[in-house]
């Protein structure tokens, strides 16, 4: 994609679905019911990890792992046939969402189609198939250095979906993937359509020492802007946990925050998001409070960056949901669906994406942001620690302001806001 391209791709809201276990019967025609809700919460992007069949050899739990594939061009019988799944893409479609689905070329199945007739193309060690990542035992890994073959059929698997109406793909462990080949695919790709995505799982900056520790090859979080329009958030996660954990300051991981701002390309779009099918269920992290919930849901949304929740998030479910067997989303928790849509719509506008983004570091656990595009600033007061009292605000009229979450008015004295509980955003002309 072009530089602008990639820039408005800072206010897509991206929704992550496991079929398996978004409804009772875990199928894409049930799943379809569900759409015109998503649609209503200001969705853009319905993802969905692996949609293939699941290999059975050294499987994981009673069904396997969805990320351990037989066949990259076929679908999981669990969920549907390959007609159900155009029908799923074109409703998806109809409703002017796109469709992403997740690709897992760093490895296969044991009894995976690849495997039995190509088994050349297999890393192996001490002469036995293998990973590099020792507790992947369900999974064996590819070996791009062996034959170009390899590279030709993967890429001719992302073609295939492509031309079938998949909007983008989401690139399981990129970062342990070769260059040279994503730059290739990511070429053959735009050539059946420009406008396709894709969203790089780059690992967390620990998982990559380690690799390249190994003599392995990883690709650091700048190389993957060479290829990927968005990219994983994973440098910063660290101590976004640690500040929900008590081990490190808010102020530790907004420093990290505008890090990025120096580290990575002009254009660049990360992915923000509180939760996903590998670390654990936000509401859970913070015991069910709801005014916690709030706070972060509407900063994930107006930091700067796309974002991303997991199905059951907007009903704060605290059941991270196994990848390994049948364990349905609870839909009956505290419903922030209506926070969601104002705060998604509202995110939509240019100023998300090209303003200048800015944080501000208080005395007390409040997230303070802004982004200022000419005579515009949009200001967001985020008191995630729950603080009471008040707070300074740099650069702020005295007034009265509204709160485009809720409607609520919002009074500045002597350039200082009293907190409450809830989250605040608002204009302001300069």
């Amino acid at each position: 994609m072009s530089k602008e391209t990639s820039i408005a791709l800072r206010n897509l809201f991206i929704y992550q679905v496991y079929v398996r276990n978004h409804t009772k019967e875990g199928t894409f025609k049930a799943f379809q019911k569900d759409l015109d809700r998503i649609q209503s919460m200001g969705v853009d992007v319905v993802y969905f990890i692996p949609i293939h069949p699941i290999g059975q050899k050294q499987k994981k739990g009673s069904l396997g792992c969805p990320y351990s594939i037989q066949d990259y061009r076929k679908i999981n019988p669990e969920y549907g046939t390959i007609e159900t799944f155009k029908n799923l893409v074109e409703n998806i479609h109809a409703r002017g969402m796109k469709v992403m689905i997740d690709v897992v070329y760093n490895h296969t199945s044991y009894d995976s189609k690849l495997l039995n007739e190509h088994p050349e193309y297999f890393y192996k060690k001490d002469g036995e198939f293998a990973n590099r990542v020792g507790e992947w035992w369900d999974v064996t890994d590819l070996d791009y250095t062996v034959s170009h073959k390899l590279w030709d059929e993967l890429i001719d698997t992302l073609v295939y979906w492509t031309e079938l109406g998949i909007d983008g793909f989401r690139w399981d462990v990129a970062s342990l993937l070769p260059m040279e080949f994503l730059q290739e695919a990511h070429q053959k790709v735009l050539s059946v359509n420009p406008e396709s995505i894709f969203l790089s799982e780059s690992v967390h900056g620990s998982f990559l020492r380690h690799f390249r520790n190994q003599g392995f090859n990883g690709l650091s979080e700048s190389e993957i802007y060479q290829v990927f329009d968005i990219a994983y958030d994973y440098d910063t996660h660290p101590t976004f946990e640690g500040y929900i954990n008590g081990k490190n300051t808010l102020n530790t991981y907004l420093k990290e925050l505008l890090r990025q701002e120096e580290t990575y390309p002009q254009n660049y779009v990360k992915l923000r998001n509180l939760e996903n099918h590998d670390f654990g269920r936000f509401a859970k992290m913070v015991n069910g409070n709801h005014a916690k919930i709030d706070n972060w849901s509407a900063f994930v949304f107006f930091n700067k960056g796309c974002t991303m929740i997991y199905a059951g998030q907007e009903r704060s479910d605290q059941n991270l949901p196994s990848l390994f067997d049948k364990d349905i989303v609870n839909w009956d928790g505290y419903d922030i669906s209506n926070l969601i849509k104002k705060a998604a719509s509202y995110v939509k506008d240019n100023i998300f994406a090209k303003g200048v983004f800015d944080l501000q570091f208080q005395d007390k656990d409040v997230i303070v942001g802004t982004y200022q595009q000419n005579d515009k600033k949009v200001v967001g007061v985020f008191n995630v620690g729950l603080e009471t009292g008040y707070i300074h605000l740099d650069h702020v009229a005295n007034g009265s302001y509204k709160n485009v979450l809720d409607d609520s008015e919002i009074a500045i004295n002597d350039g200082k806001l009293q907190l409450t509980h809830s989250p605040l955003i608002f204009e302001v002309i300069t």
